[in-house]
């Protein structure tokens, strides 16, 4: 079987020879492999490791193209600064990080209409990445890997916009502003894909990311997921379903809770499922194992270790019990690879997930 083959295999609920595997990295880790001179400045992780799946596609989306980012605030290591989507966000200038959300100009519903809505309902070709993901999906074609093309939906186009504590009184206070926003981002993003994919081409499946929880909690209760978020959540995978394409969803912390709306809205695959924040792979296996695959679920923490017998014990634990009864699981850590963990241990890691059904 070929990498394509294998995930494919996975996405369909089919078994496989081994299991196929891919990673996000931090930007730190790569930089710190290269300078130890484990890769070359031109090789890239995918080929490096021999992972299945690349990815490409990521529509632009903040609201105003033109407008250029404004330098409000410097210091010796971060920067504040005024985006197209009226948001005042600071971002560290030596390391990777999220960026600080400091303000808003749209707390409410009238600035969404009057500043940002307007930007959002015509295509715009400048969002689509046409080169980058026809350079991408020929690449995988050549190598025989997994192709998707990758990028966010509803709740993680809201945020960026209000903020999360603005969107989240919102769906509390004027629910019908957030049904205008998620309807109005799933659109976007359809609108875009319908072009990108006539002139550039089908992926293999369609991943979403979607960060809807945090430690121990989502973000949002399942009524209020149901109510206001699934709506555009089924428009978008119903669209990926009629392409004859399946659903990848990714979303870091606690978003148990909010799985049978996501797999009600058409959901595939659950990716990332993070230990930390309170998700248990086998646990999520015994409760929705019959309708989902996984991918992820792996804690990083055990893997940063850099300890063999740690890293293989929590494969164990979390990805072997999917295998052993009978799951279907892509390999992947439950977030990313940190600078902590040593390129010995990535290549472990990743040999001992791809290996794993032989084992079980």
């Amino acid at each position: 079987m070929t990498h394509k083959d294998r995930f494919l295999a996975v996405l369909n609920r089919e078994t496989v020879d081994e299991l196929p595997v891919c990673e996000s990295f931090w930007g730190d880790a790569v930089e710190k492999w290269r300078a130890e001179g484990h890769i070359g400045e031109d090789n890239d992780m995918v080929s490096h490791f021999d992972l299945s799946l690349r990815e490409g596609g990521w529509l632009t989306g903040v609201a105003d193209l033109d407008f250029e980012d404004q330098v409000i605030e410097e210091t010796d290591e971060t920067i504040l600064k005024l985006n197209g989507n009226g948001a005042q966000l600071r971002v560290w200038k030596h390391k990777s990080g999220t960026p600080e959300h400091v303000d808003f100009a749209v707390r409410e519903r009238p600035a969404w209409e009057e500043r940002i809505r307007p930007h959002l309902v015509d295509v715009d070709r400048r969002r689509i990445p046409f080169e980058g993901y026809r350079a991408a999906r020929a690449r995988a074609a050549e190598e025989e890997r997994m192709f998707c093309w990758a990028g966010v939906a509803p709740f993680e186009q809201m945020h960026p916009v209000c903020g999360h504590e603005y969107m989240l009184m919102g769906m509390a206070l004027d629910p019908d502003w957030i049904t205008d926003m998620v309807q109005t981002y799933a659109d976007f993003t359809i609108r875009h894909l319908e072009v990108l994919f006539a002139e550039e081409g089908l992926p293999d499946a369609l991943w979403f990311y979607e960060d809807m929880g945090f430690k121990e909690r989502p973000f949002m209760s399942p009524a209020m997921y149901e109510a206001l978020v699934m709506p555009g959540h089924r428009k978008l995978f119903d669209y990926a379903h009629g392409l004859g394409r399946k659903v990848i969803v990714h979303s870091c912390g606690y978003v148990e809770p909010l799985l049978p709306g996501l797999i009600e809205a058409g959901m595939d695959c659950l990716q990332a499922m993070e230990v930390k924040a309170g998700m248990d792979l086998p646990s999520l296996y015994d409760a929705f194992g019959d309708r989902i695959s996984f991918c992820g679920g792996v804690d990083i923490r055990e893997v940063e270790t850099n300890d063999h017998a740690r890293i293989d014990a929590e494969i164990e634990r979390a990805a072997g019990y999917v295998i052993r009864q009978g799951g279907h699981f892509i390999g992947h850590s439950d977030h990313s690879i940190p600078p902590t963990v040593e390129h010995e241990s990535a290549a472990y890691f990743f040999k001992q997930l791809r290996t794993l059904p032989s084992r079980a």
